[in-house]
């Protein structure tokens, strides 16, 4: 039965990489194969020798001598815990796009693109992986994709130069969210799991993940593609209002985002609850501008209404992604159902034992670099979240151990291999419907040069502490 699923999420897996070809939507795929997955795991419960329980990190003790009402109940929590942690994301991703479909609405990313002067295309590529990298060590590497993306529709008019810029911001947000505690997911369960330390992951990681972002920004910002002045887009309304409050609703969402890492730990609450607290204060305001232009200039001398009211939370909830966001729901929780039945676990613990120490084992107790980077490269073919749950299971190392602070940079940085390898090119592949085989025939080679090249740094940064 086991095969049988893998079976099912390679060919799910294929369908999502040929999206253009086979004319089927990515989401499509993604949740067939979830929900045949789970269905059999549950038609299959008695027939699986193990069972990986993901809140303890670790195996079910005894699995096959429980009933099989005890295992369906185990599966039913197991399947709701993965359900809550996917929707933790889901939810929190609604909040941020929310949150930046307001700033433009009222065109507050403008702001931005006026700062930009130069035309220049190698300038304006340093200077957007430059805000990524140090933007999603604020808010994330998804929020912070999510943001620069938006900024960058509204400075690139041709889409076919546009996914360049979106390529390389999803190495550069990756490198940034794998150096701080609040950047990425993995380095968030590190940090909490004490793992890590703040000033030892930023010790550890800030010039790896630096060099990571900056080497292939300075290997593209020599491609033909790169070269020569930019043809800016043209301005388009689209009905927005404009007014001295754009720049006032950018910072004010900004802000919105960046206080959500500060409420987390205040309150010591999942960041969805922060940003869903952001997402009401922004809305507010949004509604009371709104609310107080029409009331002044969208009534005539009869009363009628002139110019339309549309409520610019509404108006941007329209606006969402939805495909994005149930295509994420499917790789998550499909990815969560190989985690479950500990294969992912399994995994790990044969490349353990078969890879070489490489000579590593003064520095972190026997475990070789070689598994941490095949980690790192796994991260890309699946997702980087239940790798690292896996690890935190398997090894055994104390806090601020660098082995921890070698898996956070490899999980964080691996996935920009691949397009689906991270949620920041999850979300950048559904912003700007970029190809699977285009992003790998053109991005991932340089993903890979900064990934080994960090890599390279990290081993012989460490010896420094």
């Amino acid at each position: 039965m086991e095969t049988v699923i893998i079976l099912v999420f390679v060919l799910g897996y294929l369908a999502i990489t040929l999206e253009h070809s086979l004319k089927i939507d990515k989401l499509i795929p993604a949740l067939v194969m979830m929900a045949v997955s789970w269905a059999l795991i549950s038609l299959g419960i008695d027939m699986f020798p193990q069972w990986f329980d993901s809140a303890k990190h670790a195996l079910v003790d005894n699995f096959p001598g429980l009933s099989h009402d005890g295992k369906m109940h185990l599966m039913e929590e197991t399947l709701l815990h993965h359900l809550g942690k996917t929707c933790e994301i889901l939810v929190f991703l609604l909040g941020a796009m929310t949150i930046v479909e307001i700033i433009d609405y009222f065109d507050g990313f403008s702001t931005i693109k006026n700062f930009i002067k130069t035309k220049k295309k190698s300038k304006i590529l340093w200077i957007f992986t430059g805000l990524a990298f140090i933007l999603s060590a604020i808010i994330d590497n998804l929020t912070a994709t999510i943001v620069l993306i938006s900024i960058l529709q509204k400075i690139v008019k041709d889409r076919n130069i546009r996914i360049w810029y979106a390529g390389l911001i999803i190495i550069a947000a990756n490198a940034g969210g794998a150096w701080s505690p609040i950047g990425d997911v993995t380095t968030t369960m590190l940090w909490i799991g004490k793992k890590v330390s703040t000033d030892h992951l930023i010790g550890y990681l800030l010039l790896p993940s630096f060099v990571c972002m900056a080497l292939p920004t300075f290997i593209a910002s020599y491609l033909p593609v790169f070269k020569g002045d930019l043809d800016q887009a043209d301005d388009d309304d689209n009905g927005k209002p404009k007014s001295k409050f754009s720049s006032t609703m950018l910072f004010l969402g900004l802000g919105a985002i960046v206080a959500v890492p500060i409420f987390k730990v205040i309150t010591h609450l999942p960041p969805y609850v922060g940003m869903m607290l952001s997402l009401g204060i922004v809305a507010t305001f949004a509604e009371i501008y709104s609310n107080s232009q029409f009331s002044l200039t969208g009534v005539d001398s009869e009363g009628h209404d002139t110019h339309g009211h549309h409520s610019p939370v509404h108006h941007s909830l329209s606006k969402i992604e939805l495909p994005s966001i149930l295509f994420f729901l499917g790789i998550l929780m499909a990815v969560a159902a190989l985690e479950s039945l500990g294969i992912l676990f399994g995994f790990a613990s044969t490349l353990q034992d078969s890879m070489p120490m490489l000579g590593t084992e003064l520095h972190h107790g026997g475990v070789s670099d070689l598994v941490v980077l095949l980690l790192g490269a796994g991260s890309a073919v699946i997702d980087n979240v239940p790798l690292v749950a896996a690890s935190l299971g398997m090894f055994s190392e104390p806090m601020d151990n660098e082995l921890w602070h070698f898996i956070a940079y490899a999980a964080g940085t691996g996935g920009s291999m691949l397009i689906i390898g991270s949620a920041a090119g999850v979300v950048a592949m559904g912003m700007e419907k970029i190809d699977f085989f285009w992003y790998l025939k053109k991005i991932g080679w340089l993903a890979l040069v900064g990934f080994l090249a960090g890599a390279a740094v990290f081993m012989f940064t460490r010896t420094l502490f």
